[in-house]
């Protein structure tokens, strides 16, 4: 009969999961309004440049091109805030499903890493470590992922050869993709 001890807690159950998700959450919620906002201010800024260059018979400098900027940079923001959303959602959905496996983590690159879980032997030539590549593009989470080399994580598989990572103290989550072996 098994104990409580023996009852696996999915990785969404735990409270620092949790505080994690909503930290990645807020990130994505912040790059979707600051994109939208960015997006009004062209409009509001070409509406006044033409209303402007009605009233003087000519054009405002450089307002054309600080409208199409901002507009092309809050439509890049808003593209990116729904893709984390999205991607926070299913890593929520998929978190409720698993439990965190704890490991080491070992910089192998710039964003690969080799996720080593409890249980791993190096010297058994059948165990490798879970290779991943970082999927963020922002060098400050790949730092930040960097500064974990040799410690204790926790990783969970969520699905597609996607991971997450999380190191205890951090407030967010690190999305990986299975990495090939190097040749």
């Amino acid at each position: 009969m098994p104990c409580d001890d023996d009852v696996v807690q999915p990785a969404a159950d735990d409270p620092h999961t949790r505080t994690a998700l909503e930290g990645y959450r807020a990130g994505a919620l912040r790059w979707l309004v600051g994109g939208a906002i960015a997006v009004v201010l062209a409009v509001l800024l070409g509406a006044v440049a033409v209303s402007l260059a009605d009233d003087r018979g000519r054009p405002v400098p450089l307002a054309g091109l600080v409208v199409v900027a901002l507009t092309v940079g809050g439509a890049c923001a808003v593209a990116a805030g729904l893709g984390a959303l999205a991607r926070a959602t299913r890593w929520r959905r998929a978190l409720s499903a698993v439990p965190w496996q704890r490991g080491l983590l070992r910089i192998a690159g710039p964003a690969i890493v080799a996720f080593e879980p409890e249980g791993y032997d190096e010297w058994d030539p059948d165990d490798e470590p879970v290779r991943l590549r970082l999927v963020s593009t922002s060098v400050w989470r790949t730092r930040q992922v960097q500064a974990l080399d040799g410690g204790e994580v926790r990783a969970a598989p969520v699905g597609g050869g996607q991971w997450v990572l999380t190191a205890e103290g951090l407030p967010t989550l690190f999305g990986a993709r299975t990495a090939r072996r190097p040749r």
